[in-house]
């Protein structure tokens, strides 16, 4: 199941934006408040009293050209705007340049719980940076228990039970010159450009579980090469210990999909039984998938020249 996505206003203030150094300002007892929107925001039409035009959820960036305009109003109307976009649904202002707020600003959003962070660092930087970090963390994210490996350039996600041999396949694999990016739990993001994106989280990167040995680290015994960051996913293969009599594919004309966060992946059921080499297999259906994508179905075209070859002796 996807994970809810927000990141808390505290998280603002750790290690990846150390750079913006951002401080609070007010309502630091309100850091747990939750931005939920990738995109951040900069209020200078609700200081002008068009307030419809706040979006819930996102960050608000208060720059030079807001501050200016708000000079430009009367000290009670002024006060009156602060009022109103205080109670709005609005989790965090971030003044940039270090401009020095106005109190009766602070003071209205320390009244209703709303964190000010100041950071002096120009308004373009801030908004490069803070969108970066927003887009990284508040993407649609799924948890999925299965080792994913880049296989001729394409990632590849080898799902299926505990036992099936998924971790055994994706080491054969290792040894075969392709490399891992993640074992056992694979962190899954899908980006807004529908791309999905799988890596591993600390402190499990490059580890894999192999029953018998135990844990391994798979960058130390084979190079750096055999291991990657992360990687999109573009075939599913699920693994499954062979049933006899159950039916299979056969000639690979039905064309499946697994979804992930919405997002319809190729999808191959690949039986496991004693003997059958999985991962030579799942490096064949790699390849068998590259070709596809380059508008070469062999599945497709046997059945073509088979039918034209019945029709040609219909006709003789």
């Amino acid at each position: 199941m996807p994970a809810v996505a927000y990141v808390e206003v505290a998280e603002l203030l750790g290690e990846e934006l150390a750079e913006l150094q951002l401080r609070v300002l007010a309502a630091g007892d309100h850091l747990d408040n939750r931005i939920t929107h990738p995109r951040v925001q900069k209020p200078g039409l609700a200081f002008a009293g068009y307030y419809d035009y706040i979006r819930p959820g996102r960050v608000q960036i208060i720059g030079e050209s807001e501050t200016a305009y708000l000079k430009t109003l009367r000290r009670e109307e002024r006060a009156a705007r602060f009022a109103h976009i205080a109670a709005m649904p609005i989790p965090v202002f971030v003044i940039t340049k270090g401009i020095e707020p106005f109190p009766t600003f602070l003071a209205r959003c320390r009244e209703h719980g709303l964190p000010v962070l100041s950071s002096p660092e120009l308004s373009w930087r801030v908004i490069r940076l803070l969108s970066f970090f927003l887009e990284d963390h508040l993407v649609p994210v799924a948890y999925v228990h299965a080792v994913l490996v880049e296989i001729y350039g394409l990632g590849v996600l080898l799902i299926g039970k505990s036992g099936v041999g998924k971790s055994e396949a994706a080491l054969d694999l290792i040894t075969r010159g392709h490399s891992l990016v993640a074992d056992d739990r694979v962190t899954i993001r899908r980006y807004p450009s529908g791309e999905l994106i799988g890596y591993c989280e600390e402190p499990g990167r490059h580890l894999m579980e192999l029953r018998g040995l135990g844990i391994i680290n798979a960058k130390d015994l084979f190079g750096l090469a055999a291991v990657r960051e992360r990687k999109s996913i573009d075939l599913v293969i699920e693994l499954e210990r062979w049933e006899e009599g159950k039916e299979y594919e056969r000639l690979g004309l039905d064309e499946t999909v697994y979804p992930i966060l919405d997002t319809r992946l190729p999808y191959i059921r690949m039986p496991v039984a004693t003997g059958r080499n999985v991962a030579n297999l799942v490096e064949i259906a790699a390849r068998n998938h590259v070709l596809k994508l380059q508008g070469h179905d062999s599945a497709r075209a046997f059945v073509r020249k088979l039918e034209a070859e019945l029709e040609r002796k219909r006709h003789v």
